[in-house]
């Protein structure tokens, strides 16, 4: 996988905020080397947040996000802030683009605020630098930059790729689980809701997180599997299955066989695993009339037995008893006030990235809702949790008398 096609989740996400006509698309052009973003004298030109993906040395593949402005007014005006509100949860450094002739506005300030209280590490570029006649002293996190004759721009970059946090070592999704040489059994059903000539992204990451492990992935769909692993002359690390077929695959794998699935090990990669075995557990207290919020981090067609909207909701429905009420939310979409639902089931997150994947499990956490993924869910139904996570050792207690 080169740079250019590194998924959007996994690149580090650059923020760029500030007030209307402040200069953020510019800046984006700028930065970028490419005219993206439309720049118009016109204030609130920037109606949705606009992405570009590049690479930034020496931090690696970005994803560089310009957003509308924190001044926009107005009930359409809300919406925009509210979307660079959303970009802000997704955002792993910022840059506050602040007009050089007018200086911090009460807005800025309150960005500022935003930024440290969200532990976003962040720089201040006062743009349009090129029309002062006289700069004032600016703090050390402060650069003044101009989009039209390329001043500090260069600066800027290393500002930004300085402010980065590598917070600790990089998240497997399973090579650390693995030894050199050792290989894994994947099972991959392909049905009317898989891709056309291509795996799904978690299919896609662990293939290649097990390759930079130096081990081995074999392949199979569901009906494959059990023949598969009876002619095999090496057992297996490891079968990984998607959760959908977790009762057949389950069944058709040895007992003292490692077992797990890709949306467990995705809920590990991007830290809510934990969180999701101890939030299965409200499943089986769920009532008639409870509301259970089933969220997904992508956007996609919906098909005749889509997992999200129908097969999960069907299998809950079966699996307690109850008639709870379900609501859907997909991509950026979360909702600020959790406080309606019992529950929350959460896809594997492979299309937000891991500040998005924080910023959900802290605002159940804080507002005392249950969270779980949907691998952790499918697999605790069928009665295999404890099976499915024994590949992780600290979660042993959870399971206890």
């Amino acid at each position: 996988m080169g740079l250019n096609d590194t998924p959007s989740s996994e690149r580090v996400h650059i923020g760029i905020f500030g007030m209307r006509n402040a200069g953020k698309s510019s800046l984006l052009n700028a930065i970028a080397g490419q005219p993206l973003a439309v720049v118009s004298e016109t204030a609130g030109t920037t109606t949705d947040p606009v992405r570009k993906s590049m690479e930034l040395l020496p931090v690696g593949p970005v994803l560089l996000i310009d957003t509308p402005g924190i001044d926009d007014a107005g009930e359409l005006g809300e919406k925009r802030v509210e979307k660079a509100r959303q970009v802000l949860r997704q955002t792993d450094a910022a840059v506050l683009v602040v007009d050089s002739r007018l200086g911090k506005s009460a807005h800025d300030l309150e960005l500022l605020r935003a930024f440290d209280s969200a532990g976003v590490p962040h720089v201040t570029a006062f743009s349009k630098c090129d029309l002062l006649e006289d700069r004032p002293g600016i703090a050390k996190d402060e650069i003044f930059v101009s989009a039209e004759t390329g001043e500090n721009i260069e600066a800027l970059k290393e500002r930004i790729a300085a402010a980065v946090r590598t917070e600790g070592e990089k998240l497997r999704i399973v090579g650390d689980l693995l030894h050199p040489a050792d290989f894994a059994v994947l099972v991959v059903p392909i049905d009317a809701s898989a891709p056309k000539g291509r795996l799904i992204l978690p299919q896609q990451q662990t293939i290649r997180d097990i390759l930079e492990a130096d081990a081995a992935a074999v392949v199979v769909k569901e009906f494959e599997l059990r023949e598969t692993l009876e002619s095999l002359g090496k057992r297996p690390a490891l079968v990984i299955t998607d959760s959908q077929v977790f009762a057949k695959v389950s069944a058709d794998t040895p007992p003292d066989m490692p077992l797990t699935s890709f949306s467990i090990l995705m809920a590990r990669y991007k830290g809510l695993l934990d969180a999701s075995v101890r939030g299965v557990l409200e499943l089986d207290m769920i009532s008639d009339g409870d509301k259970i919020l089933i969220a997904e981090g992508c956007t996609h067609h919906r098909q005749c037995d889509d997992i999200g909207t129908v097969k999960l909701p069907r299998w809950i429905r079966q699996h307690t008893g109850k008639k709870p009420e379900f609501e859907f939310t997909s991509g950026g979409g979360f909702p600020d006030d959790l406080s309606p639902y019992s529950l929350i089931v959460h896809c594997g997150g492979c299309m937000i990235n891991g500040r998005e994947m924080k910023y959900r499990q802290r605002e159940a956490a804080s507002q005392g809702v249950p969270i779980t993924n949907f691998g952790v869910l499918i697999a605790h139904m069928q009665g295999i949790l404890k099976r499915c996570v024994s590949i992780f050792p600290h979660l042993s207690a959870e399971f206890e008398e």
